[in-house]
């Protein structure tokens, strides 16, 4: 038997969350049976935990978007037992049981074997967030950007996906604005790498078609009104990676920075991401971020602190990254 947070659904339509004990039996099919070390909280997986997105379709459910862990049983000949492997995305957590409990099975396709000397800690402290910041740098990066190209802006910067993103950018000798509605969280952003702190409630002003060029390139995970005015200040030629919506899904622009200003918007995409994509990812990520990162933006917690910490995602009380250990 073992642990698991498990998804219900009552007659009224209200998700519901409960610590549960289930057998090898219980799990669904796939090739690879898996002992989780570590899972880690994202803002999709507190959406689907308090219920407030439309995340989960089909009750029962195991969230959780990602795991790290050691292959127990495997029919995949890639995948030995002892073998330690992570996995993000391919719906994992969403149509599929995912990382809040002890025992996962998937599909082996879905796996990455973890780089060498990276931890199974250190790997989910990275997780879902890092990889998708590591994917929207490489879309800079291959948008032409350099250091020299000039600042680079950050939304969301005290989130997880953000935080990682300052640090990277920051690696990688670029200057960094970050934006915050938080300004308790400006001290942490310049400790991560940031040299200059914006307010949300500045850059959420509605923009005008062109406004001044400020940023050679951003990446932005909070969408509307924020990524409009990025757009519509990024340098000629600029590159910006958008990879979120926690804010909204609308983009309330025009088409003048594409046309006038020859401005890349790219969209990143981190669930449906190419195994070698992620591999290249993965190697760059144990490259590039220092081993102290871990105590500046990382929350340890335990399975039954989930649903508590699920709620203060979604209100934006939680900074940085929160690691979920399948042991405690």
């Amino acid at each position: 038997m073992f642990k698991a947070l498990v998804l219900e659904q009552d007659s009224d339509k209200k998700t519901l969350a409960e610590i549960k004990n289930l057998s090898e039996t219980d799990l669904p099919a796939g090739d690879v049976l898996i002992k989780v070390a570590y899972s880690s909280l994202n803002y999709k997986d507190g959406l689907a935990v308090t219920g407030l997105g439309k995340i989960i379709r089909q009750f029962p459910m195991v969230p959780g978007i990602d795991f790290v862990g050691t292959v127990e049983k495997s029919s995949d000949s890639r995948y030995q037992p002892g073998m330690s492997v992570v996995l993000t995305g391919w719906g994992v957590g969403e149509q599929y049981w995912g990382g809040f409990s002890q025992y996962a099975r998937v599909n082996g396709d879905w796996l990455v074997p973890l780089p060498e000397d990276m931890t199974a800690l250190r790997t989910m402290e990275i997780g879902t967030a890092g990889l998708t910041a590591m994917l929207c740098v490489l879309a800079l990066e291959e948008g032409g950007l350099t250091p020299e190209s000039g600042p680079i802006i950050v939304s969301g910067a005290a989130g997880g996906v953000g935080s990682i993103a300052v640090v990277l950018l920051s690696k990688l000798g670029y200057e960094v604005a970050a934006i915050t509605g938080r300004p308790e969280t400006g001290d942490y952003l310049k400790q991560l790498g940031a040299s200059q702190i914006l307010t949300r409630a500045e850059m959420a002003e509605p923009a005008r078609p062109l406004e001044k060029q400020r940023w050679a390139g951003g990446i932005d995970t909070v969408g509307d009104t924020i990524l409009a005015r990025i757009l519509a200040e990024t340098d000629y030629s600029g590159t910006v990676a958008a990879c979120g919506l926690a804010a909204s899904f609308k983009l309330p622009s025009t088409v003048m920075p594409f046309i006038l200003r020859n401005v890349r918007l790219q969209g990143v995409d981190s669930v449906s991401c190419p195994y070698e994509r992620r591999r290249l990812a993965w190697q760059r990520l144990q490259d590039l971020l220092p081993a102290e990162l871990s105590g500046n933006v990382t929350n340890i917690i335990g399975l039954d602190q989930v649903p508590d910490y699920a709620q203060r995602i979604v209100q934006g009380q939680v900074r940085g990254r929160v690691v979920v250990d399948m042991q405690r």
